[in-house]
C-alpha cells in the first residue's frame, strides 16, 4: 500500500520556516515555500511510519515557525 499526504500550513516567514524544517527531511519528505505557506509532501508504505513522520513533523515546525520570527 503507498500512503501519500501532503500538510501545508501558512507563515510570516515561510522561506524560513520552510528551510529550517527540511533539514530534518526523511527521503520520503519534501518541503516547499510558495505564496506564504510552507508544503510538505510525505510518501511511505506503513502507516504508523507515517504518523511517527508526520508528529516529528510538526513538532519541527512549531520549534521552526517560534525560530523564524
Amino acid at each position: 500500500m503507498q500512503i501519500h499526504g501532503i500538510i501545508i500550513t501558512s507563515h510570516r516567514h515561510s522561506d524560513c520556516v520552510a528551510r529550517a524544517v527540511s533539514v530534518d527531511n526523511l527521503v520520503s519528505m519534501q518541503t516547499t515555500s510558495e505564496d506564504g505557506c510552507v508544503k510538505t509532501d510525505i510518501k511511505g508504505n506503513k502507516i504508523r511510519s507515517i504518523i511517527a513522520s508526520v508528529d516529528d513533523y510538526l513538532v519541527n515546525l512549531t520549534l521552526a515557525e517560534d525560530l523564524c520570527r
